[in-house]
């Protein structure tokens, strides 16, 4: 069992760098491949990124693999996305999910965390 807390959210300016932390309790995200997701008004929720839990494989989204990159620290128990030349089109709640090594769906999902991005 493990639980997630998103933060970082908030207003930021188009062409901004900005990065979303996922703290996570109950368990270590070593042991969870982790994703980000993003659910924009009206719209589905997409995948964004997710980040192998072994470390050693990560994958992005087409329309966001040249500006985001998927991390953890381990001995924070963190998983991290930055964001690079952000875009409006960026702006989205954004939810941090697990996925345990022995299922095949994410079944552990955060609170999300608004990510407004002005022109």
């Amino acid at each position: 069992q493990v639980q997630l807390v998103e933060s970082g959210g908030g207003l930021v300016q188009a062409g901004a760098s900005h990065r979303l932390s996922c703290a996570a309790s109950g368990d270590t995200v070593s042991s969870y491949t982790m994703g980000w997701f993003r659910q924009a008004p009206g719209k589905d929720r997409e995948f964004v990124a997710d980040l192998l839990w072994s470390g050693s494989s990560t994958r992005y989204a087409d329309s966001v693999k040249a500006r985001c990159t998927i991390s953890r620290d381990a001995a924070k128990n963190t998983v991290y996305l930055q964001v690079n030349s952000l875009k409006p089109e960026d702006t989205a709640v954004y939810y941090c999910a697990a996925k345990s090594r022995w299922a095949g769906t994410y079944d552990y999902w955060g609170q999300g965390t608004q990510v407004t991005v002005s022109s």
